[in-house]
């Protein structure tokens, strides 16, 4: 695909969560059908153009959708190798597999990020009690190397704890972290275009309660020289896996510098201010880089804090509905659960705008 797609053309998405939801809505802006491919449940299939419901396994549905499209790109990292090793083979896959191989596996993020000379926490690999044994000597998290979101697949340890325990815990291939000193989380929506045009967003700062992200502020108040560092940092990577579309790259503010917590291959959580704050959000981004377009203008017109609506603050919805400045996104999951991303809202902060 080496021209830009034209309006009506078919854009394929990989999951049907609240991420291909709002993808969608960006492309039918930009005059693009989506044809969204999900498993399960799919909120996205509210306000896309074409839905599959069918397993990742299942062949036959993975041609038909494969070839329905003019471009095929996902809302979230673990979609099964063979899955897509069939859809690569009938249309382009953007972004592309590497950077799906990097961020599907802890350990081989880490040793990608460290061969960029890019500061992380001190990890090992850990496939075993014994390893895990060895590698123990102070305050850590042990991760399944792959599988993991919102806290889950992670287990926090301290150097007296049991390893066999901890081991028969997690029972899988996985990665010991050691904790890092940090004052702040701060992360960078990065995009770049099919052309190797790259632009960022502003960082945000992030607060996560239970291993959930709670609230993202923009401007993030950091030490001023941390923005453009940030910014540098995050180009760098998606360069280096010549990659196309929008990027989340978390980062710890320490007192050495910015260290790299984890990449995201796809648009973020941490991004969704960009709805309130910016002419061109990051979904339309990641829509333009995908279909070819130039990117947009991702400046910064407002201050935001986006807070993301979980569980039982859908109770709130009645406040919300009535407060200034605040901009409503409902996902459209039919049943509130303890730790379910419902929705979330932008609050504009006014008199504070860039």
């Amino acid at each position: 695909m080496n021209e830009p797609l034209k309006p009506g053309a078919w854009i394929g998405i990989l999951g049907g969560g609240q991420l291909g939801r709002m993808l969608s809505v960006a492309a039918s802006r930009l005059g693009y059908r989506c044809h969204v491919y999900e498993p399960g449940a799919a909120p996205a299939g509210d306000v896309a153009a074409r839905l599959t419901t069918a397993a990742y396994d299942d062949e036959a549905a993975i041609r038909a959708f494969a070839g329905s499209v003019d471009v095929v790109t996902y809302e979230f990292e673990n979609v099964p190798t063979s899955a897509l090793d069939l859809i690569e083979s009938l249309a382009p896959i953007r972004p592309g597999r590497r950077a799906l191989a990097v961020s599907q596996d802890r350990l081989t993020e880490k040793d990608f990020l460290s061969s960029l000379g890019l500061a992380v926490a001190p990890y090992a690999a850990i496939d075993s009690a014994a390893d895990l044994a060895a590698a123990l000597r102070g305050p850590s998290i042990l991760k399944t190397r792959r599988l993991g979101y919102d806290g889950k697949g992670q287990l926090r340890l301290a150097a007296g704890d049991d390893p066999a325990a901890a081991w028969a815990q997690v029972n899988a291939p996985a990665v010991l972290e050691g904790f890092v000193d940090f004052s702040a989380e701060i992360s960078v929506i990065v995009a770049r275009g099919a052309d190797g045009a790259v632009a960022a967003y502003d960082p945000g700062l992030n607060v996560h309660r239970d291993g959930i992200l709670r609230t993202t502020t923009v401007p993030a108040k950091v030490p001023g020289r941390l923005i453009p560092e940030a910014v540098l940092l995050a180009s760098r990577i998606v360069t280096a896996l010549d990659y196309v579309g929008v990027m989340g790259v978390e980062l710890f503010v320490t007192p050495q510098g910015l260290v790299v917590n984890e990449i995201a291959p796809r648009v973020h959580n941490s991004g969704h201010w960009t709805q309130g704050g910016c002419a061109v959000d990051q979904f339309e981004q990641h829509i333009r880089a995908v279909a070819g377009l130039p990117l947009g203008d991702g400046r910064r017109h407002a201050d935001v804090v986006m807070e993301n609506l979980i569980g039982d603050d859908m109770n709130r919805l009645p406040e919300l509905l009535q407060a200034p400045d605040t901009q409503i996104h409902l996902y459209g999951k039919a049943e509130v659960k303890p730790g379910r991303k419902m929705g979330h809202v932008n609050r504009i902060l006014r008199g504070q705008g860039a």
